[in-house]
């Protein structure tokens, strides 16, 4: 590729993805802005732990959104609006609506946060894909070089070192636990048992000089 084409970071008009990834990019130039991204994925996911243990606990059978349920057993945000205007005006049905409105709220607080991640991401696409065209031939080449190539090699290099470790590691248990026992108590146990072995035989009219 670098042969026919040279060190572009654009070709034919558009981001070469193929000699450099987004990835290499970003983590180069928008680390900042990357990291923002993940910090509003760990709200939503948060968000939606909450939501999932509200489930689990009140939508069992016996539980409070159990009716709020769609046929196939989905809690969706029409489905629960729907069972929260059909109690609206219900008094003993205040409990349900509680959950319901606290269930509601946590839905809202997914789609917010669902959104500005991706507001972000389409924020960051944009920064990336503008990048491609302001880089030089030597930010190509380093980026490739340095950011590509050679970290790949050392992140290679790095998982071979871990699993000669590992294998070294297991054989050297191994050995320990094979000879955990010192030689001279085991020269001391095989000559107990040979005179018991002697012992026996002797008993048995097998004896020799």
């Amino acid at each position: 590729m670098i042969v026919a084409d040279g060190w572009r970071a654009m070709q034919d008009g558009k981001p070469n993805t193929d000699l450099l990834p987004q990835s290499l990019i970003i983590h180069r130039y928008f680390a900042k802005e990357q990291a923002a991204i993940e910090n509003l994925e760990a709200d939503r996911d948060a968000i939606s732990r909450q939501m999932e243990e509200m489930e689990e606990e009140q939508g069992g059978e016996e539980g409070l959104l159990a009716e709020a349920k769609t046929d196939a057993g989905k809690l969706t945000a029409k489905s629960v609006k729907d069972r929260h205007k059909a109690i609206l005006r219900d008094r003993e049905a205040a409990e349900e609506r509680k959950v319901l409105e606290a269930y509601l709220g946590w839905m809202e607080k997914e789609s917010a946060a669902t959104r500005k991640v991706r507001e972000a991401q389409k924020a960051l696409e944009l920064k990336v894909s503008a990048k491609y065209s302001q880089l030089t031939e030597a930010e190509v080449k380093s980026l490739v070089v340095e950011d590509k190539w050679l970290a790949t090699l050392a992140a290679r290099v790095q998982s071979e070192l871990d699993r000669v470790s590992q294998a070294l590691t297991g054989r050297i248990r191994q050995l320990t636990e094979r000879y955990a026992t010192p030689l001279p108590q085991l020269a001391g146990e095989v000559e107990s048992l040979s005179a018991r072995v002697d012992e026996h035989l002797a008993k048995m009219g097998f004896v020799w000089k």
